[in-house]
Parts: structure tokens; C-alpha cells; sequence
């Protein structure tokens, strides 16, 4: 029993002196003149969140905010000797009224103060996507493909290597008829062979049964701010803005402008992302 009791004191001592080292780093960290100059300073760095904007039946995304994290910015300025806003650690907030999970609302359009836009090409049964590939690539730019179901059902190998190369995939279902009954199998493939945590349906007009539909797959339902029908060029330069999401058919004339446009909007100073990018928060 005695030797029971030699041991609980000992582990108690033991315990005891861990508590009282922490607590005296504890307070020594909290004298430190860069933890008081973080207390003092760390509100000029924090940023608010800016929620989504909902007008009936569109919305648009909104935008994280941040907030110093104390404790991880106090470890990296402490080899340095001294408070740096450069070596801040932030902690993400995200917005009180938000876009996530949110299905029933087009998204008509990113956030216009961030300097984005996104090209949505789509894939119909006839459509080659290989030139649109070569030119992105070339130019190092990110799009999204929405495919029909007929050209996946002949084109899977060409469908894995839109995956190959990291293009978002949106969902077109049938010539964009969501009432199809084989939109769920498409649905099925982006996201389980794509591995997609986000699908997305795209249309033109107000469709209360393909956005119900496209809702009950959580699928984001996009209704682009640009379309462009007939002169690619002029339609994308006469438009085009902060958050625009600009879709096209893929055929010869988008084919032969597409690297105009890519080269104007970048020196027009836009990021080209794809979807997941565009409506991040």
C-alpha cells in the first residue's frame, strides 16, 4: 500500500509540474511584447465575410472573411524577435448567408469583386473537344465542360481525359433536358468516376422542373451571364465583367477565336477558373 501511495505522489508531482511549466509559458507569452502587439494590432488584419446575394430567384456568392490567429501567428514571428503582419496566420469565417448547399437558386454569376470569370463550354453529341483542350492548354487556362449524355455514352475514354487534366464537369443531361430519364446516370459519372464533390446543371431560361430536378440531385443550377450564339469575340469583349460566366457551344467559330478571347481577358487582368473556383466562398 505504501508503495501505491509513493507512486500516486510521484505522478502527481509529475502532473502537477507539467501544469505549472505550462501555465508559466502561459504567462510569460502573454508579456511578450509580440503578443501584446498582436492584441494591439491583429483588428487592422482581420477581414469581414461578405454574405451571398439572394434577388428572388438568383444569387450570387459571397466572400470568407479571416481572423488573426493569435496563437499560431505569436509561434511564427517568435524565431524573428519581433511583430510582422507578413507572418500572420489567419483563421477562415465564412459568411453568414452563403451559397453552400443552397440548390434551389440560379447562379447567375461569381462575385464581382473578385476578378474572375469562367468559360463553360458545352459538349454536345457531335461535339470535339480536343482543339478547345490544346488551346487551354496552351494558354494555361481552366474551363468547365458541360457534356450530354449522348456524346458520354460514346465518348468515355475522352470523358476520363477531361478528368485527366482537371476540368471542372458540368452536367447537360440530354441536349439540356433535365426531365430525361437518364440525367440522374450522368449525374452518377461526374461525380463517382470524376469524383466531383459539386455537379452542376446549366440553362437559359427560368425552369422551375429542371432546377426542382437538378435540386434534388444537390446539383448547383448555373444560368450564365453570358451566351454566346454568334460572334464569340465581340459578344465576350461587349459583356464581359467581374464574376461573368460565359457559355458556348463548342463548333469551328469558337474554335478559331477562343485564343483572341483568352488573350483579351487576360490583358484585361481576368483570372480564368473553372466553376468550383468561380463560386467559392
Amino acid at each position: 500500500m505504501r508503495r501505491f501511495f509513493e507512486i500516486l505522489g510521484f505522478l502527481s508531482l509529475v502532473c502537477f509540474s507539467f501544469f505549472y511549466t505550462e501555465k508559466t509559458i502561459d504567462v510569460v507569452k502573454e508579456v511578450d511584447d509580440i503578443m501584446i502587439t498582436l492584441k494591439e494590432e491583429e483588428k487592422k488584419y482581420n477581414v469581414k465575410p461578405e454574405n451571398a446575394k439572394i434577388d428572388g430567384q438568383f444569387m450570387i456568392p459571397g466572400i470568407s472573411g479571416k481572423i488573426v490567429n493569435r496563437e499560431k501567428s505569436y509561434e511564427q514571428m517568435k524565431p524573428y524577435g519581433k511583430f510582422h503582419p507578413n507572418l500572420l496566420k489567419y483563421d477562415k469565417v465564412s459568411p453568414e448567408v452563403s451559397i453552400k448547399n443552397r440548390y434551389d437558386k440560379y447562379i447567375k454569376s461569381g462575385n464581382p469583386k473578385k476578378r474572375q470569370v469562367s468559360l463553360l463550354f458545352i459538349i454536345e453529341e457531335k461535339s470535339h473537344p480536343d482543339m478547345i483542350q490544346k488551346i487551354l492548354k496552351k494558354e494555361n487556362a481552366e474551363a468547365t465542360f458541360f457534356i450530354d449524355g449522348n456524346w458520354l455514352e460514346k465518348n468515355r475514354n475522352k470523358f476520363l481525359e477531361l478528368i485527366d487534366h482537371q476540368y471542372t464537369i458540368g452536367n447537360y443531361s440530354y441536349q439540356g433536358n433535365y426531365q430525361h430519364e437518364s440525367f440522374v446516370w450522368v449525374d452518377t459519372i461526374i461525380k463517382k468516376v470524376g469524383g466531383q464533390k459539386n455537379s452542376y446543371c446549366l440553362v437559359f431560361d427560368e425552369d422551375e422542373k429542371a432546377i426542382n430536378i437538378c435540386k434534388l440531385q444537390k446539383d448547383y443550377t448555373i444560368y450564365p451571364s453570358i451566351h454566346i450564339k454568334e460572334n464569340p469575340y465581340t459578344e465576350v469583349t461587349k459583356s464581359v465583367q467581374n464574376g461573368s460566366m460565359i457559355a458556348m457551344k463548342i463548333n469551328s467559330k469558337i474554335e478559331e477565336e477562343l485564343p483572341m478571347i483568352l488573350k483579351y481577358l487576360k490583358q484585361k487582368g481576368y483570372d480564368i477558373v473553372n466553376l468550383n473556383k468561380m463560386l467559392e466562398e
